[in-house]
């Protein structure tokens, strides 16, 4: 099977490199050329444009960064959609509105092509050591023939459907992941605040009914208020944050708290933290 991968960044370019190492004829395509050259010296290909990654591809695989990202590489003379014929696949992880992957679903079937969503859950360690959670939604018949080449990205992956609802999905889970590290934040700080000792309070919510793995990795860099290597740019965390509010709308459900710890985020990206990893938020909140 003959795979493409556009879209090189913190995530992609974990997640391509682990598909060359798996064995798989892999081509790829960034923006940037340079993000390339350690995938080629690997064993990969590398494709002028995201239209010959199609063209070379039976399943063509894409990690974007925004709608119009997406767009970006999709659409046009050099896009996607040009290189795709019937019976090829088109497999977006990219984190997006529904409405941009059911007209990414739209456009390649328009095309003969089969479309699956399949946004992620996970961050840079977990798309280097392909254990990601994986949610898909589209063709089922693509998400079979794609499970193989998705099983060396991730450990958990699921089917929900019909295409949009595994962006819908990753939208919610991503407001939590965004509320939660938030709630940490303040949670130190105020400890902090207090005279309290940092690394008891982080040992006190390790032992008790909010443990998680995000607080146990990101609770000792929060406390050191530091540097913020990305992980998982705060930007895209802001992005996130916005699309679910805009789901909310669009289904009339309120998201009340949301709505405050999109403003922190805003407040963020406003001071320049937009490239830092995203419990960089803690800038806002214990400057």
């Amino acid at each position: 099977m003959k795979i493409g991968f556009v879209g090189l960044g913190i995530m992609g370019s974990a997640m391509a490199a682990n598909l060359v190492q798996a064995g798989f004829k892999v081509t790829v395509w960034n923006r940037s050329p340079d993000k390339c050259r350690p995938l080629v010296a690997a064993g990969a290909c590398s494709a002028g444009s995201p239209r010959a990654v199609a063209e070379a591809s039976d399943i063509l695989f894409a990690m974007m960064a925004t709608p119009a990202a997406v767009a970006a590489v999709r659409d046009g003379d050099d896009g996607i959609i040009a290189g795709l014929r019937p019976g090829k696949g088109y497999v977006d992880m990219s984190t997006v509105d529904a409405e941009t992957s059911m007209e990414s679903a739209r456009l390649t079937h328009a095309a003969g092509a089969l479309f699956l969503e399949a946004p992620v859950a996970g961050s840079r360690k977990p798309a280097e050591d392909a254990t990601l959670t994986i949610m898909a939604a589209g063709d089922r018949g693509l998400y079979d023939l794609s499970l193989a080449v998705l099983e060396k990205m991730g450990r958990k992956i699921l089917f929900l459907g019909e295409t949009g609802n595994a962006a819908r999905m990753k939208l919610a889970n991503n407001l939590v992941m965004g509320g939660m590290l938030t709630a940490l934040c303040e949670g130190m700080a105020l400890a902090s605040g207090s005279g309290l000792d940092t690394a008891q309070f982080l040992e006190v919510l390790d032992s008790g009914a909010v443990s998680n793995p995000m607080f146990r990795l990101k609770g000792p860099q929060i406390a050191a208020n530091g540097e913020f290597p990305a992980a998982f740019p705060l930007r895209h965390m802001q992005k996130d944050l916005r699309l679910a509010l805009r789901l909310g709308e669009d289904v009339g459900q309120p998201l009340f708290a949301t709505a405050t710890v999109n403003e922190l985020y805003k407040a963020a990206l406003a001071e320049g933290l937009g490239d830092a990893d995203f419990a960089a938020v803690n800038r806002v909140i214990r400057p």
